[in-house]
């Protein structure tokens, strides 16, 4: 599969959107891009959302047509994560998998607390900058489980098939070994990461640990069943658009909604407030 990106707008504004394409066709990065990018099912596709070391709160969006990838607002002001010392932005290549979904209306039996209701959000820990929404083939190899506001928000640690150290890591203990301090980086950047913007630090479920490659795939398999009753119309989606433009068989399909897509119109980015630059001291960041 090809998939390439439509931009509309500037990055770093209010009119920004990235369309994600296959042959040049407009898809929904939410529904119709496969979860699996092989027969065994030991690859599977990412959608990036936020290249490393960026700041813009980027996400697929639920309620648009074709969900492109947007900047989060918050009061109709553009989202920026700050940067808690000794880190820069995002940590990791940040996105999410298609075809999956966290039903925010079952609680998971460990960590009590019910899904939020997004895609799968997934970290990509190789060494590639990737770009705003690219689609990368990825392995699993492991999950943590951060409790946000009384959601489990699951982050799925994956490593790019095609990066270098990709053969020697197939399991969540391979990447303390070649990569040493990035789990606990990771730990330490989703706990902090709001508390410059007033938030209490976030918890996690199991003490902060991150599950095995094992465990991660029974989330995920359990995220893929709750998407595919939601695109069933099983589920009442609420604001969610289910629009695609390849699942013939699923309520929402359309023939023309490729056609409803805006046509490309890239623009240079904006400049990013010197503000987003600064650079925050946590008392207690580093356990």
């Amino acid at each position: 599969m090809s998939y390439t990106t439509r931009q509309i707008g500037a990055a770093n504004t209010l009119d920004y959107k990235v369309f994600i394409e296959q042959n040049g066709v407009p898809v929904s990065p939410f529904h119709d891009i496969p979860l699996y990018a092989n027969k065994e099912k030991t690859i599977l596709n990412m959608i990036v959302e936020v290249p490393r070391w960026t700041n813009a709160k980027l996400e697929i969006s639920k309620e648009q047509k074709l969900n492109p990838i947007i900047q989060d607002t918050k009061k109709g002001k553009l989202r920026f994560v700050r940067n808690c010392f000794p880190h820069h932005g995002y940590i990791h290549n940040y996105g999410a998998f298609p075809q999956t979904w966290e039903n925010p209306n079952v609680s998971h039996p460990e960590t009590k607390a019910v899904g939020d209701n997004d895609p799968l959000d997934v970290c990509e820990i190789g060494e590639q900058v990737a770009h705003v929404g690219q689609v990368k083939q990825v392995k699993v190899l492991g999950v943590m489980a951060l409790l946000d506001e009384g959601e489990t928000d699951w982050k799925v640690i994956v490593i790019d098939v095609n990066d270098p150290l990709a053969p020697k890591l197939n399991d969540i203990e391979d990447v303390d070994t070649h990569l040493p301090g990035l789990l606990r980086a990771t730990n330490e950047w989703f706990r902090i990461y709001k508390i410059p913007d007033g938030k209490p630090e976030n918890q996690f479920a199991f003490s902060g640990e991150c599950k095995n490659k094992k465990y991660a795939e029974a989330i995920i398999t359990e995220c893929a069943e709750a998407w595919e009753k939601l695109i069933k119309g099983e589920i009442d989606p609420k604001d969610i658009d289910l629009t695609n433009s390849t699942l013939t068989t699923t309520p929402s399909y359309s023939t023309s909604v490729a056609e409803e897509i805006p046509a490309p119109s890239p623009l240079a980015a904006a400049p990013i407030d010197k503000s987003v630059d600064k650079w925050f001291f946590i008392s207690g960041g580093h356990h």
